[in-house]
Parts: C-alpha cells; sequence; structure tokens
C-alpha cells in the first residue's frame, strides 16, 4: 500500500477510535500515531539490516511519546494505541490488523533466563490476532497467540493461547466492609511500608 494512503488511513484510525478526537488535524496531536509512523518507518530499516538505524528512530519515537516499538516486530494496520503511555512491544511480537492497545499495556518475552536458551530468530514474544482489545497494563507474555477478535482485559496477566473470541480479565476489586476493614488496614499499612508505591 503506497506510504500516504497507509498514513491517511492511521488518521482515520484514530479519529474513528478515540472519542476526544474531533478531526484529523487533532489526530495528528495523538500520541500513539507518531509511534506507529516511526515504526512503520524502522521496521523495512531493520529487516534491511540497519538494525542500528532502525533503533535510534524507534529510541526517538519512545522519548517523544512513550511507546516503545521495537523495530523487529511487525504491525498491522489500522492499529491504534490508545494514550501510549508505557506500552511495550518486544522485537518478536506480531500485532494483526484493527488491533486496539491501551496504555502500560506489554507484549513481552517470558525473560532472559529463559529466552537465551531459545534457538537464533525463534519467536519470544506474541502474536495478537486482528480485531483484538488489550486494555490497559495488561502483560502478555512469551511465544503465545491472541487470537482475532479476543479481548485481553485490564491488568491482565497472560501466558498462554487465547482462544479466538475469548475473553480473558483479571480479577475485579472487591470493597471492603466492617470486619474486614481492620485487615485492609493492615495490608496497606505493609505495603506502603514495603516501598511499592
Amino acid at each position: 500500500m503506497n506510504a500516504l494512503r497507509l498514513m491517511a488511513e492511521d488518521i482515520r484510525t484514530v479519529v474513528d477510535r478515540d472519542p476526544s478526537v474531533r478531526d484529523r488535524a487533532e489526530a495528528l496531536l495523538h500520541p500513539g500515531l507518531p509511534a506507529v509512523w516511526t515504526h512503520r518507518v524502522a521496521h523495512p530499516l531493520h529487516r534491511r539490516g540497519h538494525r542500528r538505524l532502525a533503533r535510534l528512530l524507534c529510541m526517538l519515537a519512545r522519548v517523544w511519546t512513550g511507546v516503545e516499538l521495537h523495530p523487529g516486530a511487525r504491525i498491522g494496520r489500522r492499529v491504534f494505541i490508545d494514550h501510549g503511555a508505557g506500552v511495550v512491544v518486544g522485537e518478536t511480537a506480531e500485532i494483526g490488523d484493527d488491533v486496539t492497545l491501551y496504555h502500560q499495556v506489554t507484549l513481552g518475552a517470558v525473560g532472559w533466563w529463559r529466552d537465551n536458551g531459545r534457538a537464533p530468530g525463534e519467536r519470544r514474544h506474541p502474536i495478537v490476532g486482528a480485531h483484538v482489545v488489550v486494555g490497559a497494563n495488561a502483560t502478555v507474555l512469551g511465544p503465545i497467540t491472541i487470537g482475532d477478535r479476543a479481548v485481553v482485559g485490564a491488568q491482565a496477566l497472560v501466558i498462554h493461547d487465547v482462544p479466538t473470541g475469548t475473553r480473558v480479565l483479571a480479577p475485579a476489586a472487591v470493597p471492603t466492609t466492617g470486619a474486614d476493614r481492620r485487615d485492609a488496614v493492615d495490608l496497606l499499612r505493609s505495603t506502603a511500608s514495603a516501598g511499592c508505591w
């Protein structure tokens, strides 16, 4: 697809999926857009062996947008990164068309202690199918597959394949009352003293 048409499609995607954006001019100020555009330039450079230049471009986009898209990752059309802050996508990740990623999403590897033992070129990061929504602060780790039209809820930790059309959700917060209140206060004190804030 022509680069200008692809850029216009990316702008339309921002307008269509972010109700706070009123028009195309405002879409140009959306933080996810320059990250995606930079990746669209850096990925072909990375594939042609210009790894350092590709990494430099993506690092600059990260500083500017808060979105870290490794230039080796494959990203489909109409990918929407809402808010942008803290999104991390690893080198061997693949993101399908029409995917929405919210802030603080990680599409990462399990860890160097496992990945250093993999064969060169072996996949370490997730494949995310088409029309998937990944909620805020969700973490998807390892060479797993998230099927088309799946929903990964906010705060979810996903380490196994997710079938097409499935929802995986983190447990919802439960309010405490009465007798539970003392336990909650003790937990809060111990958490605060552990420096976890």
